[in-house]
């Protein structure tokens, strides 16, 4: 337990305290932050139910903060340390992804190899977060992902042990298996990644996005999720419009352009609607037409992959439509456990537009069956992508791969430390609010979620074998009512 005794100690902490409130609340006024909305959904009031050492920051200047706090914690004691919350079933494929260095274990050589194909290194030393930049990411992803790292060493005091990781923050995939096949073989690197696919060793990691997305102005998950589904309370689920419903920029993708030939036209009415949305214009029109809580308006909502994998794919989800998954390429942490016919609608990219109007002619003809799959979806974003869940899907990844580690991580010779501090006193305007309204305030007062056994091979086929059979049902157009 942190030594919390001492008068300066304590009014430095109350100091602090007045300024960060200070500082969101002035976050508020100039970015128009409905203080309102956040209260009752933040991560604080999910998880803590008792008075913890609160955290704070301070930019000595306003801008930058010339060196990390030491006030803040780096261990803490649970007041029990036996949780009795089992983690999401999808916490199994931590198994998986780390599966390819069971047996050799991770070598400093394996993690250095990924260097050339990431875009930094982060390195935790004594509680202690390093970071070393090689190459700019698009936007600030690198920032919020790194700043969602930094939440957890908030979160979990004293219990993320000492790692080296690369991080990969565009959108493809950069391990590909083809290249580390045969007897003679090196091992693969391993490189952090927000996807994966079924040709690459990609390790999945929560998105950027989870701590808000500033250049779309997309707030944190939990604000964000809030705002979804109380906009999907704004129209009763059977008198929403009888369409399938998708909006996004098509230009980044080839299987987007193809979807927008779905849309109706003098010949045929495939049943779909289908928007462009242009960034530039929504910047300028400060995001009239793109607020995601207003998307709830159709019975059934489309995902379609972009470059890759899409952040869009749990806000999606969140509206209660039956989703319908054009066969995705790419998987993120939390969707491989999702089930066809229960949690959402497969459809081929193969005669997508033929495929889209028989999901939609059959969903209006059995409105019950559809609308459960919707729930089923939603209901499995709500109760499995808590954020809470994110942290402990984050811890037990690290954890897991710490594990597996036969060398000392040390700080590297171009690496600085970085802190909430430091990352927050860098940004700026909208950026800035969304990092202050995601921070962790006080450690968790409960112990990570139990990780659940990792799959044998049989149960593994076997999970696979029934998505397999569910999505037949879609294909051959004989879909079973009474599952």
């Amino acid at each position: 337990m942190v030594a919390m005794s001492g008068f300066s100690i304590t009014t430095r902490w109350i100091f602090f305290s007045i300024i960060i409130l200070g500082v969101f609340v002035a976050s508020s006024f100039f970015l128009e932050i409905d203080l309102s909305r956040i209260k009752g959904i933040t991560l604080l009031k999910t998880i803590l139910n008792k008075q913890q050492p609160q955290f704070s920051f301070n930019c000595t200047n306003g801008n930058s903060a010339s060196t990390c706090s030491s006030y803040h914690p780096t261990t803490f004691d649970f007041d029990d340390d036996s949780s009795t919350t089992s983690c999401p079933e999808y916490f199994k494929w931590i198994h998986e992804d780390l599966k390819p260095w069971e047996s050799t274990g991770i070598t400093r050589d394996m993690v250095e190899r990924g260097k050339n194909v990431s875009h930094f290194r982060l390195v935790i030393v004594n509680g202690k977060a390093y970071v070393e930049t090689y190459a700019k990411a698009y936007q600030t992803r690198d920032v919020f992902t790194i700043w969602g790292i930094l939440q957890l060493l908030r979160l979990y005091p004293g219990k993320i042990p000492d790692l080296d990781i690369m991080f990969q923050c565009h959108d493809r995939t950069v391990v590909f298996k083809r290249n580390f096949q045969g007897p003679n073989a090196m091992s693969p690197p391993l490189v952090f990644h927000y996807c994966g696919r079924e040709d690459s060793y990609d390790i999945v990691f929560p998105d950027w996005s989870f701590w808000g997305w500033p250049e779309v102005n997309i707030r944190p998950w939990e604000a964000t999720l809030h705002n979804i589904l109380k906009g999907s309370k704004m129209v009763k689920w059977k008198d929403r419009i009888p369409y399938a419903f998708w909006k996004g920029n098509p230009a980044v993708a080839n299987i987007r352009r193809e979807l927008g030939k779905c849309n109706p036209t003098k010949q045929h009415d495939w049943n779909a609607r289908i928007y462009d949305i242009n960034w530039q214009k929504e910047i300028s029109n400060n995001f009239k037409n793109s607020k995601l809580e207003n998307q709830c308006t159709f019975r059934y909502k489309i995902y379609v992959e972009g470059v890759a994998w899409s952040v869009s794919e749990k806000y999606v989800i969140a509206c209660d439509s039956m989703t319908m998954f054009v066969k995705p390429t790419y998987y993120d942490f939390f969707t491989r456990n999702m089930v066809p016919l229960r949690h959402y609608w497969p459809i081929s990219p193969k005669n997508m537009c033929e495929e889209i109007k028989y999901a939609v002619d059959w969903g209006n003809a059995h409105l019950d069956n559809a609308q459960a799959i919707g729930n089923g979806g939603t209901n499995y974003i709500v109760e499995n992508l808590k954020m809470k869940f994110v942290y402990d899907y984050m811890f037990h990844l690290l954890n897991t791969y710490a594990k597996l580690l036969k060398f000392k991580p040390t700080i590297p010779a171009g690496a600085v430390e970085i802190c909430s501090e430091s990352v927050v006193c860098s940004q700026h305007g909208v950026g800035r609010g969304f990092l202050v309204e995601s921070v962790v305030t006080a450690p968790s007062d409960t112990p990570p979620c139990i990780m659940p056994p990792p799959y044998t091979p049989e149960t593994l086929q076997e999970f696979i074998q029934e998505k397999e059979n569910l999505t037949k049902q879609v294909k051959t157009r004989v879909v079973n009512t009474k599952q």
